[in-house]
């Protein structure tokens, strides 16, 4: 084991003097592996933030969520015109589901409409995301509050004109005063303040909560009609532990009752599942993972053709200290050792230093951006193991020509 630990540190002594003599050569040659995992470990940590930020913004969702709609989550086998020729959904249908689906929690209808202005006095607030919604929603987006309440199911029926504000818009319209049965004015109406949503924080898709008010879809029913210009949605959770299969299965058979649709009719609506959404996205983050790996395979290419070039000149100028070692009884395992120590520091050294870069990175991007970049452990441990991994690979090969030397021509050739 001393033998060993000796062995370390003198490779260790002679890849320091490798660094030293030879600054340039050396500094060039690791610049390779250190761009290779500054590539892999930044693509591994960016996709395992994206990942994070995503399960964080969802997890208040049920992904057995279901999302009935004219549109489909992902890629689709049906093409684009005939998609585009699918019926939106209809109130009159999500309150039919609602009556009549079993094993189910709750049945929400939903809006999709274009981000409007909010107005209180002089205050303007822009950019908001409108959600107008059946009163369900509160449990199915699995909201808390931070101030007042959500609108009830009467509320929600008639079409009351109450509105519940996501918390910075709350803050930018009343900042630090109580905004709770304050009028504000919105589509050129006025809207009483019920609620505030608890602070979330920003959300991966563009929204969060935080930016979102909530109002009756019935409102808007009332003043627009079932327009082109809002798009539906009914938003249907079913019970813990149910069947999946056989609950769409139930959703589209109710659905396809509802409107009449005949025995062998293609269905023209889309059971959109959340838990396919996240897979989709899944499918999508794994591709990055192995592109950015990809990618990064060249420069881990280039990287172990000069730690190889390295030790291959290192072996030449040491040729005479090689022979003299073994002339004094080092065995041919101690000179492999050396040298595959020597490549594997060198190695380390390099994708140490990239490791930095992508911490530090990683804690720009964090206070820049309103986004949490994670370096995880186990990226800095996939960039230890490949780094050592590299250095076994670019050194065998000069470490065993070192072991095979001949003692005598070797101490010869060093003369």
């Amino acid at each position: 084991m001393l033998v060993y630990l000796r062995l370390l540190k003198e490779s260790f002594r002679f890849a320091i003097n490798a660094l030293r003599n030879n600054k340039l050569r050396t500094l060039l040659s690791l610049l390779g592996v250190t761009i290779g995992i500054f590539s892999i470990i930044a693509v591994l940590a960016a996709v395992d933030s994206l990942d994070r930020k995503i399960s964080k913004d969802l997890s208040s969702l049920d992904k057995n969520t279901i999302y009935l709609m004219k549109f489909c989550f992902g890629p689709s086998e049906i093409p684009q015109w005939k998609r585009e020729q699918f019926p939106n959904v209809k109130y009159d249908e999500y309150i039919a589901l609602k009556n009549s689906l079993n094993n189910t929690e709750q049945v929400a209808y939903q809006l999709f409409v274009n981000h409007e202005s909010l107005k209180y006095d002089s205050k303007t607030v822009s950019d908001v995301n409108i959600i107008p919604s059946s009163n369900e929603m509160v449990d199915i987006d699995g909201l808390s509050f931070d101030k007042g309440r959500f609108y009830n199911e009467s509320e929600s029926n008639s079409g009351t004109a109450v509105i519940v504000l996501g918390y910075d818009i709350a803050e930018g319209l009343f900042g630090t005063s109580d905004p709770i049965g304050k009028n504000i004015r919105l589509y050129g109406q006025r809207f009483t303040v019920i609620g505030v949503i608890a602070k979330q924080g920003a959300g991966f898709f563009g929204d969060s909560n935080d930016t979102s008010v909530y109002l009756p879809a019935n409102f808007l029913r009332k003043m627009y009609g079932d327009s082109d210009a809002m798009t539906p949605v009914i938003v249907i959770k079913p019970e813990k532990g149910v069947d999946m299969d056989a609950y769409k299965a139930q959703v589209a058979q109710k659905l396809r009752a509802v409107r009449g649709m005949k025995a062998g009719e293609m269905d023209n609506f889309f059971v959109n599942v959340l838990s396919g959404f996240t897979d989709f996205i899944d499918g999508i983050l794994g591709s990055l993972r192995v592109g950015g790996i990809g990618i990064s395979f060249f420069s881990f290419l280039v990287g172990g053709f000069g730690v190889a070039n390295i030790m291959f000149v290192s072996v030449k100028e040491r040729t005479n200290l090689i022979g003299i070692q073994k002339s004094l009884g080092a065995k041919n395992r101690f000179i492999l050792f050396q040298f595959l120590f020597e490549a594997i520091i060198l190695c380390l050294i390099g994708g140490i230093i990239g490791l930095v870069i992508v911490w530090l990175l990683s804690i720009l991007l964090t206070n820049l951006l309103d986004f949490e970049f994670v370096l995880s452990i186990w990226n800095v441990i996939i960039g230890g193991g490949l780094s050592i991994f590299v250095g076994l690979i670019s050194g065998i090969l000069p470490a065993i020509s070192a072991a095979k030397l001949d003692p005598v021509e070797a101490i010869r050739t060093g003369m």
